[in-house]
Parts: structure tokens; C-alpha cells; sequence
């Protein structure tokens, strides 16, 4: 079983997916729109740049996407956590995810973690960041 997050959006999947490629250091795989699917006839004209899926690879896993249906509820529920190897790198994509974005809980050395800190990035994505301490 692999488990991969689906991050739901609201018109800004593109954007979004964008900045985690650049920010994390992963490929876009995928980026497919409404208008190229097979129903886009039977879509709104103005849905048809609308992202229906997005796959973006980070050192062998899939952290995938795409935007929601209008007015549908949109990542409620969840946070992405990322483990890293280093402090270093948690604090770098700590302060690069919550550029723009809103932090619950600073980065910083916990019990259990070198660096730890929670955020919602600018596309309303919550993440945890991570970095456990040696066993």
C-alpha cells in the first residue's frame, strides 16, 4: 500500500504545484486541465484552465493534486508533515512554505524534534515540518 496526499485547490493548483516544485526540489510530472479531458465540452468554457490533476515527485513519492469543484470544501482535516534530514534544511522549507502564509507553531527544537513548526502556506495548505532528533 503508498499512501500519497491529494491537496484539493481553488483555481491556484497550478501555482501552487509551481512553487512546491521549486521550494522542494521535486519534478512536475502531470499537469492535466479540465479542458483536455474528455468532458470539457460538458464543462463551463471559464473551468477549462481549472487543474483536474496534478502529480509533482519528491525523492521517489507523489504529492498530488488538483482544484475542487466549485464551492467544494477545500483541505479540511490534515496537515502534510515532511520530515527532513538536517535543522538546516527544516528551517528552509519552513520559511520558504510559510512565505505569505500563516504559522500555528514557530519553528523551533520540541521533545521529540531538533525543529519542529506547523503552517498553512499561501494556497491554504496546512504543513508540519519536522526534524527528529537521533534515536
Amino acid at each position: 500500500m503508498i499512501l500519497n496526499p491529494y491537496l484539493g485547490f481553488n483555481g491556484n493548483c497550478r501555482e501552487a504545484f509551481e512553487f512546491y516544485e521549486k521550494t522542494l526540489g521535486g519534478k512536475i510530472l502531470m499537469m492535466l486541465t479540465q479542458g483536455e479531458a474528455p468532458v470539457a465540452a460538458d464543462l463551463p468554457a471559464e473551468d477549462h484552465g481549472r487543474i483536474m490533476h496534478a502529480r509533482l515527485e519528491l525523492n521517489g513519492q507523489l504529492l498530488m493534486g488538483g482544484d475542487s469543484p466549485q464551492g467544494a470544501s477545500i483541505n479540511k482535516g490534515f496537515r502534510v508533515n515532511i520530515n527532513t534530514e538536517t535543522p538546516e534544511q527544516a528551517e528552509q522549507i519552513f520559511a520558504a512554505l510559510s512565505d505569505g502564509g500563516t504559522i500555528q507553531m514557530p519553528i523551533a527544537q520540541s521533545f521529540w524534534a531538533v525543529r519542529f513548526g506547523m503552517l498553512t502556506d499561501r494556497f491554504g495548505v496546512p504543513w508540519m515540518i519536522n526534524c527528529e532528533q537521533s534515536a
